[in-house]
């Protein structure tokens, strides 16, 4: 099957990056599920899983250390663009929710959000939507439901 190119969009620093060697494990309408590596390998992160929520405008990514170790859960706030044939533009707008291995949960970037609008990267409209979404994932996680958000990723693994 052939799926559309991944690119990462971000707005700050401002790039668009072809994330070329991304496995794709599962692509519709609802979810897009990819096992990675690092595109810039650090320290700490090595690989991982993402886990893409096409309706809902998250991902919810889980980050490794080198050694298979959990580092944390990265979720980010997004927009899909599918305009262009064959590409799929995954645009990180900003705001980003980081859940610890021991449940602490950290809301990150959010100044970003205020940058982006003054420097017209980002529309109200974009910057409405992107609180909403936040809003959205911060409720499921408060509401001790986000493992209905890392289903697919735990079963990926378990395979």
């Amino acid at each position: 099957m052939t799926y559309p190119s991944l690119y990462r969009k971000r707005l700050i620093p401002q790039e668009c990056v072809l994330l070329k060697d991304d496995e794709i494990l599962r692509f519709d309408d609802e979810v897009i599920l990819t096992k990675w590596n690092a595109l810039k390998p650090r320290k700490d992160l090595h690989h991982g899983y993402s886990c893409y929520f096409r309706k809902e405008g998250y991902k919810v990514s889980k980050f490794y250390t080198a050694d298979n170790t959990l580092l944390y859960w990265y979720c980010d706030i997004v927009d899909f663009d599918d305009s262009e044939e064959g590409k799929l533009i995954v645009t990180d707008l900003l705001a980003d929710v980081i859940i610890y291995p021991d449940g602490f949960v950290k809301v990150v970037d959010i100044d970003e959000m205020v940058t982006c609008l003054n420097e017209k990267l980002i529309s109200l409209e974009q910057l409405k939507s992107s609180l909403t979404q936040l809003d959205r994932l911060l409720k499921i996680i408060y509401a001790d439901k986000f493992d209905t958000l890392t289903i697919h990723i735990e079963d990926a693994e378990r395979c």
